[in-house]
């Protein structure tokens, strides 16, 4: 093999790390933990519930407090990983991610259970743009890196759903503790194995002065969009405080975008979004994770409650989308992305994840499985296996290895910010649509079986209509990629770049076989 004669920001191409590929096994671990707890821990959340004694009103702060620290700091945590070092940053918060799980299996009331699910978030944002960036700085050749990012987009898609089969074994067959509790071996695994495999690239830490006042209005400016979408999900979109959340997020996020601007060494700094293709695809990402997050949501519902699955069996019933995801990211996605340019695979992978979400448009209290929900998913997760796994590696390709924490942490966050998104919007949408069927058709309801059938029904109706905005959503995802992303293939044509960062923007080198 011979090297390339290009040059990376000034310094010769070094030999790719012979341990890359048992580091991956390790990075891999590490994000299938993270994306596990989104959805692991709402299957165990009713039976928490009870045994903590936490009410209603309050039991959403178990998902909240995690999503809030997750998505508020993960730019900080970016920061620290190009700081410290990823793989530091990476150890540091396995660690801590495996100490708060043990506070949350071991809680014995709502208010350390609210703060373990906090802890976990604090650490999750510094683990999670961590563990991309050390795929994006340890795999550079092209072919190496679509395998890479194969593996890691399928596990960042499919993960979710995985959640939901292994918190349905661990909460009917042991206790909804070892939906926290199963976290610690995964982390030890993890961190010991990263400690011993792992070596970062020398040279491509980022030594400025941290950017305080970027920190705190990110921070607080996140959190408040957060909080936003989750309160209006629970309490309503013209209620006082989520109207002063949206406010309070605009401003603060407006100021955060002036500061970044004029300081010397910024959080984050600008040229790494208003480069067209990482903005296009931050935005799509976003966008196709709203539609996504709804669906999960619904769809665990339609199971359980409309056609009386068990919490195994519902995540049983998401195994062909995470099939269709793995296929999707290590085949499709793999295969093309050497071979065409990557707005070809996520346009058209987001257009055919639509075209598994219009068939659930169709869904029907005795609907079957086998002929519309099994076809519905394999679309799906073939759709965003095969969009996510490019998007994963442009999203951080040509980055400066000083910036690729922060250009990470932005991959979570449009992901992060977009789930919180999805569950309220999409949520809002089939509240309002149920109440609307109940209030037209009740009347004609006699005895108590018929009202209970009007309000399965409009249950269905109120999915139903929510899945048709997500199609909308998916398509204008699919119009944003192959509008925005305009980079050739990798070892291809040049990334396109605008502004300040024309000038910096290189090719990742390609190894010649």
């Amino acid at each position: 093999m011979s090297e390339t004669a290009s040059k990376t920001f000034g310094t010769p191409v070094r030999e790719p790390d012979a341990g890359r590929w048992k580091a991956l096994v390790f990075i891999a671990l590490a994000q299938l933990m993270v994306v596990l707890d989104a959805t692991i821990v709402n299957i165990a959340l009713p039976s928490a519930q009870q045994d903590l004694g936490i009410s209603d009103g309050n039991r959403q702060w178990v998902v909240t407090a995690y999503a809030l620290a997750f998505g508020g700091l993960l730019l900080f945590g970016g920061r620290i990983a190009d700081l410290w070092g990823r793989k530091k940053a990476f150890v540091v918060g396995l660690g801590g991610f495996a100490a708060a799980s043990a506070l949350g299996g071991a809680a014995t009331n709502e208010a350390m259970m609210f703060g373990a699910r906090a802890l976990q978030g604090v650490f999750g944002a510094l683990l999670a743009p961590a563990a991309l960036s050390l795929l994006a700085v340890m795999f550079t050749d092209a072919k190496e890196r679509a395998k890479a990012f194969g593996i890691y987009g399928a596990i960042a898609g499919g993960g979710g759903a995985v959640g939901l089969i292994l918190g349905g074994f661990l909460t009917e067959y042991l206790d909804w503790r070892w939906t926290f509790f199963v976290n610690i071996p995964f982390a030890i695994v993890a961190a010991a194995g990263a400690y011993f495999v792992i070596r970062e690239p020398e040279g491509g830490r980022n030594r400025s002065p941290l950017d305080i006042p970027g920190v705190l209005l990110s921070t607080f400016g996140l959190v408040a969009l957060v909080y936003g979408f989750t309160r209006a999900e629970s309490d309503g979109w013209s209620d006082t405080v989520t109207v002063a959340m949206f406010v309070a997020s605009a401003v603060l996020l407006a100021a955060f975008v002036f500061v970044e601007s004029k300081v010397k060494a910024p959080l984050l700094p600008l040229r790494v979004v208003t480069e067209r293709n990482r903005g296009g695809i931050y935005l799509s990402l976003g966008l196709a994770i709203i539609a996504m997050f709804g669906l999960f949501l619904f769809l665990t519902y339609y199971l359980q409650i409309v056609k009386g699955y068990s919490p195994v069996k519902t995540g049983f019933a998401f195994l062909p989308m995470i099939a269709g995801m793995i296929t999707g990211s290590t085949q499709i996605g793999t295969r093309l992305m050497t071979r065409v340019a990557p707005r070809l695979l996520m346009g058209p992978g987001f257009l055919v994840a639509a075209l598994g979400m219009l068939l659930l448009t169709q869904l029907e209290i005795g609907s079957s499985y086998a002929a519309l929900l099994l076809p519905a998913m394999l679309l799906l997760g073939l759709g965003m296996g095969t969009a996510f796994m490019p998007a994963m590696s442009l999203a951080t390709q040509g980055v400066e290895p000083r910036d690729s924490g922060v250009a990470s942490a932005m991959v979570n966050t449009s992901q992060q910010v977009g789930g919180a998104i999805g569950t309220a919007l999409l949520n809002t949408i089939a509240a309002s649509a149920t109440t609307a069927y109940v209030a037209d058709h009740i009347a004609g309801a006699t005895s108590r079986s018929q009202q209970q059938l009007v309000q399965l029904e409009a249950m269905v109706q109120g999915y139903t209509s929510a899945i048709w905005f997500a199609v909308g959503i998916l398509v204008v995802a699919a119009a944003i990629a192959l509008t925005f992303v305009n980079a050739g293939r990798p070892g291809g044509t040049t990334t396109a770049s605008s502004g300040e960062d024309a000038a910096d923007e290189v090719q990742i080198p390609v190894v010649a076989h």
